[in-house]
């Protein structure tokens, strides 16, 4: 596909639903620089974000993005509902934003930002709120919106877990004794673009057992030999569209007592997947999993969650924004038909062998479905 990734209609029932939120919270506007949630509004979609971009929302739907001149053809190619606010690298964005917001009424009036962005510099937040506003939290409000997909949205989720999968199948293939993590790596790279996959948020995440510990390290030039286990946590991409996933490959040969370990994995795993229904608490899912594990004598081992969720992502992570929406013990966020979670069932480092899947898993009307599901969950030896 190489037209626009969202129609008019999808990006105006997009800005209609902020609307209504900024006017519930008693909002006349938004200050958005979470770049997840300008692509959601705008269709947005480029590198440039590792420089301050700042979508001025009022509550009328009226938009202006604020960011550097540089990037006025991109924005012109791509955006079609917002006035277009280029800043020179020599001038203050913060300038240009209280400029914006003056232009669409909101000098004076009470205005959300988003002080939990990555991407807004306490430099720039500090000298936008030097403006003349009655100044409030804004974090989250279009990020909830974002976690619920619509059709189009799961459409672009299915696709990038096609990719994912057909990549991590690939790299399965190329793991064997002297093998080294860049040939797993450029393996996988190569099938998942192949099967139309962008880059990914982060990752993907290559190591070995030496390293299995490491939360986000990857290939660095290690090589596996027998008796290794490769860990992998990959990831496809299709219009911004996140769809992570896991498995642990042995080398060669596998250790004495890895079944029980998978057995404990899957089953947890289908765990998960039951307890996500529409209407239920984000916690019951985390309990689900946890009971299996303490069911298998595993009572003292706790995680500090099971998934998370995930939808639009630009780097520097695949979560979509700037924190991590996840299954916590006890979270009581209400599940809605149209997220989308990387789910983990994770047992590593217990007193089992060490094992762990995890997938990608849209939430529809009759349950969780498995995107990722190509790829085997049940114990893989290779090489």
């Amino acid at each position: 596909m190489t037209g626009p990734a969202f129609d008019d209609g999808e990006l105006a029932g997009r800005v209609a639903r902020s609307c209504a939120l900024l006017k519930a919270e008693g909002l006349d506007g938004l200050l958005i620089s979470v770049p997840e949630s300008i692509y959601w509004l705008t269709g947005l979609d480029h590198w440039g974000f590792f420089a301050a971009h700042v979508l001025v929302l009022n509550a009328d739907g009226e938009m202006a993005l604020v960011c550097r001149a540089m990037e006025g053809i991109t924005v012109a190619n791509q955006v079609r509902n917002a006035r277009f606010y280029g800043h020179a690298d020599h001038e203050e964005l913060s300038d240009h934003v209280l400029r914006a917001m003056a232009d669409l009424g909101l000098k004076g009036g009470r205005v959300g930002i988003e002080k939990r962005s990555l991407f807004l510099t306490p430099r720039h937040a500090e000298r936008i709120m030097q403006g003349e506003a009655d100044w409030s939290e804004g974090s989250g409000l279009i990020d909830d919106l974002r976690l619920v997909k619509s059709p189009v949205e799961m459409a672009y989720t299915r696709k990038a877990a096609r990719a994912a999968d057909l990549g991590t199948l690939a790299a399965i293939e190329a793991v064997r004794d002297g093998a080294s993590d860049y040939e797993v790596a450029a393996e996988y790279h190569r099938a998942a673009i192949l099967a139309e996959s962008e880059y990914p948020g982060f990752g993907p995440f290559f190591r070995p057992t030496s390293r299995l510990g490491e939360e986000h390290t990857t290939w660095r030039g290690d090589v596996f030999r027998t008796g290794d286990a490769v860990f992998m946590e990959t990831c496809g991409a299709y219009r911004k569209y996140q769809a992570p996933m896991g498995r642990l490959v042995y080398v060669g040969a596998a250790p004495e007592g890895v079944e029980r370990s998978v057995e404990l994995a899957v089953d947890g795993m289908k765990a998960i997947c039951a307890a996500l229904k529409p209407g239920a608490a984000a916690g019951d899912a985390y309990a689900a999993w946890r009971e299996v594990a303490a069911g298998a004598g595993l009572a003292d081992y706790n995680r500090h969650h099971c998934g998370y969720l995930v939808g639009i992502g630009f780097p520097p992570s695949w979560t979509g924004g700037s924190m991590v929406t996840s299954l916590f013990p006890g979270s009581e966020r209400k599940l809605e038909v149209g997220m989308v979670f990387h789910a983990h069932s994770w047992f590593t480092n217990t007193d089992v062998v060490d094992y762990f899947i995890s997938n990608t898993v849209m939430l529809t009307e009759t349950g969780a479905e498995v995107l990722t599901d190509q790829t085997p969950e049940t114990l893989i030896v290779k090489g």
